[in-house]
């Protein structure tokens, strides 16, 4: 009998969304008999509400930074972890409901915790039917958060070996817990060679440098631009400012006056080729994106991460050797000319010993598994 499969994710970023289009593709490639069902559950079309307090976060973190660390911090420690769970569980809920009889899924997969607290929520309190449903969850950062964790989740996968051992030690016992890596889209494990790459996007063949500040365009791109014009030696900087389109104008009008040769884009689907194409990603540390670079053995130089959770990002991809995170006041034209100069091809390899490229086949295998079960 056909299994149905629905993926809740949440349009907060890209890398949720991405996570989600990764374990999907390859679904669809080992069981195409599968019905699929992926559903943004931030979007406006889902819940107006939901979509208001992503429009709140967003707003957050733009103007008050230290405030979403904070709140993080505190979502993360025992009683007040516990409240903020609770609270978003049930004010989700009513929605979730509503998509779970629409689909009516045999197991349901989520990438982000927003709409996993709402099914455990439900997988507690709910009918028998609901109890039994199967809850799979793929995590998207490199550090656990009490916010993904809840003991109605059947089956976790994550990054790294440390995270399993951690959930262990909270008390937490699973089905199924899997350190299979952040599943990431199999177009980069076939990607082209660097050179052919620049070839198909028409690009120059000078060193070539990426910015990128995540599907909503954040980390201050334009001022690094602004720093990166006081290196003499001619670059190729390719910048993509996502669905920021204040910025896209701003690196427009820069790269009319750059001794440099600047390349802009918007929110695009040519960045994983991008990032091929490149020696040097300049990023902020979202979970996907350095997943994304340590498949291409990318190096990177990481700055302004979101607090909380790409600020552990950036932790684990430095103290691998695969990233160099540049902190407030410190010049960023001199770190790159560094790494121009020589660092580059020892990063990479490092970068490349951390990919996980087949995280999102694992996954995909699992989750049938499971379901057969």
């Amino acid at each position: 009998m056909k299994k149905r499969i629905l993926i809740l994710t949440a349009s907060v970023g890209s890398g949720h969304i991405k996570a989600a289009q990764a374990v999907a593709e390859e679904l669809r490639r080992q069981a195409p008999e599968t019905e699929l069902f992926t559903v943004d559950f931030m979007s406006r079309e889902i819940s107006f509400l939901h979509w208001l307090m992503k429009k709140l976060y967003l707003i957050i973190l733009a103007l008050v930074p230290n405030l979403y660390d904070h709140c993080y911090k505190l979502s993360g420690e025992g009683s007040g972890g516990s409240l903020a769970q609770g609270a978003f569980s049930c004010l989700m809920l009513p929605v979730l409901r509503k998509i779970l009889a629409q689909y009516q899924p045999d197991l349901v997969l989520c990438t982000h915790p927003f709409p996993e607290g709402a099914c455990a929520l439900l997988k507690k309190k709910g009918s028998a039917e609901k109890r039994n449903l199967p809850l799979a969850v793929v995590m998207t950062d490199y550090s656990l958060h009490q916010i993904w964790l809840y003991p109605q989740v059947d089956a976790y996968f994550m990054a790294t070996e440390s995270m399993k051992e951690e959930i262990e030690k909270r008390g937490l016992k699973p089905q199924l817990a899997v350190a299979s890596g952040i599943p990431v889209s199999m177009e980069l494990r076939e990607m082209l060679p660097k050179g052919e790459l620049r070839k198909e996007l028409g690009l120059d063949e000078l060193p070539t440098v990426l910015l990128m500040g995540g599907g909503l365009g954040l980390g201050g791109l334009d001022e690094t631009l602004r720093q990166l014009e006081k290196l003499p030696q001619k670059l190729q900087l390719l910048v993509i400012a996502g669905r920021n389109e204040k910025l896209l104008a701003k690196v427009q009008a820069i790269s009319r006056e750059s001794h440099h040769a600047i390349r802009c884009w918007g929110y695009t689907d040519e960045a994983r080729r991008l990032m091929g194409a490149s020696d040097l990603l300049i990023t902020k540390p979202g979970g996907l994106t350095i997943s994304e670079a340590f498949v291409l053995g990318l190096p990177m130089l990481l700055h302004d991460p979101i607090p909380g959770p790409e600020t552990e990002n950036a932790v684990y991809a430095t103290r691998h050797g695969a990233a160099l995170w540049l902190h407030p006041g410190e010049p960023l034209a001199r770190a790159v000319t560094e790494l121009l100069q020589g660092g580059l091809a020892s990063m990479g390899e490092k970068s490349r010993a951390c990919a996980r490229p087949e995280a999102a086949s694992l996954i995909a295998e699992k989750i049938l598994e499971f379901c057969r079960s």
